[in-house]
């Protein structure tokens, strides 16, 4: 999606046509979008933004100070997200990737969990990023299964750039190939020259051929660490592991800018705290984070922008030097009139009214059941329906997720009120 193309955040959040809200949906995705909102509570990665409410403010900020401005012309940042469980986290990560895929950013969307990815480990938060990269892909693309993971950036890349010599040059394969080549030793560095180099031979890879070596770089590229014997024809000397963790995520923001995108936005959404955690994987999350924060500011991070949601501020409790100095890194509170640079995005402050906010999610909602369903809500039993319903899940707001909790029981709601209309 080019930038002439990136919509106004306002089109997000208002709309026109069926039950007063726009829908540009076909039955089937809508139909998707019901099922994993009704079945799970979660926010579908593609049909989200037709049920998005309350967050413009943070929206526009976020995109006109920071991803269509600041981190575009070279600046990056750090912002921590902090809303309850099944308060929103990951819909608006997901809104902030959008607005990335706008400006023709790379984005990586990073599940934290004590299991498979723990911010104590950051060779294993480097795996994750580089497997979930995604490029800008139309929503054509992103509701029929779109491409993800450095391999298939690599694959675009390339395709891209021999698309482009071949246009220049047409009807000269080998001439085509000689600048493909010439083009691809340019890139750098990168302050891993492992890593410059294995993306190198990857892309010379396939311009070649050489199904098999690429295989093996793809492997060590993300994470698997094949045996050093095997990538040494490569130029590939380095082990990916928590000594070189931090070198590799630098490098791979170096090598993004190069492929001609905006930048990247990392999008890490922790899944749940564990209170197991020994001392010392605590203290290397905390020192993690704080290197995360003091990298935003040095220029190897130039055009990335880091998101961290959490449910709570819990795990900076604690009276040593590291808490102390992670909590001065995030003591400012973001605020899209008054103080955008804050740190800390709380998600619960982002509506004055959370029954409002409930009903405009419930309208929204209903005109996707309206076109999945192919049927049409009377009006007034439809409002009554919605009120009650954001009713009682806010007055659960301490026991749970009050959001995931409304948005479940709508879908419900409504499967029960189209057989009741039907059979009248």
């Amino acid at each position: 999606m080019m930038e002439s193309e990136r919509l106004p955040y306002n089109d997000y959040e208002s709309g026109e046509g069926g039950g007063g809200i726009g829908i540009d949906l076909d039955p089937i995705s809508a139909r998707k979008i019901i099922e994993i909102v009704g079945g799970q509570g979660n926010p579908p990665e593609y049909g989200f933004q037709y049920f998005t409410s309350g967050l413009d403010s943070y929206l526009r900020t976020i995109d006109e100070d920071y991803l269509g401005s600041f981190i575009k012309d070279g600046g990056s940042a750090f912002k921590m997200v902090i809303g309850v469980y099944g308060g929103g986290k990951t819909h608006f990560l997901y809104c902030i990737r959008e607005v990335a895929w706008n400006y023709n950013y790379i984005a990586s969307y990073i599940v934290l969990s004590p299991e498979q990815t723990p911010f104590y480990k950051l060779e294993q938060v480097y795996k994750t990023l580089a497997a979930n990269l995604i490029y800008p892909q139309t929503p054509e693309e992103l509701l029929s299964g779109y491409d993800r993971g450095i391999e298939a950036v690599i694959k675009a890349w390339y395709n891209r750039k021999y698309q482009e010599m071949v246009a220049k040059l047409p009807g000269d394969d080998g001439l085509v190939h000689r600048e493909l080549a010439t083009y691809v030793s340019a890139l750098g560095p990168y302050e891993s020259t492992s890593f410059r180099n294995a993306v190198r031979e990857a892309f010379l890879s396939l311009a070649e051929r050489r199904d098999d070596d690429f295989t093996l770089i793809i492997q060590w590229l993300e994470g698997e660490n094949p045996p050093k014997n095997l990538l040494k024809n490569q130029g590939v000397f380095e082990k990916i592991d928590k000594s070189t963790a931090f070198k590799m995520i630098r490098s791979l923001v170096q090598w993004v800018r190069d492929l001609g995108y905006a930048g990247i936005v990392v999008l890490m959404d922790e899944a749940e705290q564990t209170p197991s955690m020994t001392t010392k994987q605590k203290a290397a999350l905390l020192s993690n984070m704080r290197e995360l924060i003091d990298e935003c500011g040095h220029s190897n991070f130039r055009n990335a922008m880091w998101f961290y949601a959490v449910p709570d501020e819990n795990f900076l409790e604690g009276r040593t030097q590291v808490y102390e100095a992670l909590r001065q890194r995030l003591s400012a509170v973001f605020d899209a009139e008054v103080n955008p640079t804050g740190v800390k995005i709380y998600l619960e402050e982002s509506s004055e009214d959370p029954i409002k906010l409930l009903s405009d999610i419930g309208r929204k909602l209903s005109a996707i059941y309206e076109v999945a369903y192919s049927v049409k809500f009377e009006t007034s039993a439809l409002d009554e329906t919605i009120a009650d319903i954001a009713k009682a899940a806010y007055e659960r707001k301490l026991e749970i997720g009050y959001k995931r909790e409304f948005v479940k029981n709508i879908i419900g709601a409504l499967h029960r009120l189209r057989k009741t209309e039907t059979e009248e």
